[in-house]
């Protein structure tokens, strides 16, 4: 896969997961006590967030070459 292709694809990808982002912290209202549906719906943020810093990254150092 050649540079632009790649970085067209991180772009998407990155864009895709910021949607799901800002739906999922519509409903979220924070972790509650002993509730392991909020602790799940925490955990799955956190993998999004870390997954759009990641793509966010690799498009930097594409943006770069």
């Amino acid at each position: 896969m050649d540079k632009n292709k790649k970085l067209q694809a991180n772009i998407k990808k990155r864009d895709e997961y910021k949607a799901k982002l800002k739906e999922m912290y519509k409903h979220f209202r924070g972790v509650k006590h002993e509730n392991s549906l909020s602790e799940l719906q925490d955990s799955t943020i956190k993998v999004y967030e870390d997954i759009v810093r990641s793509l966010n990254a690799e498009i930097e150092v594409l943006k770069r070459k």
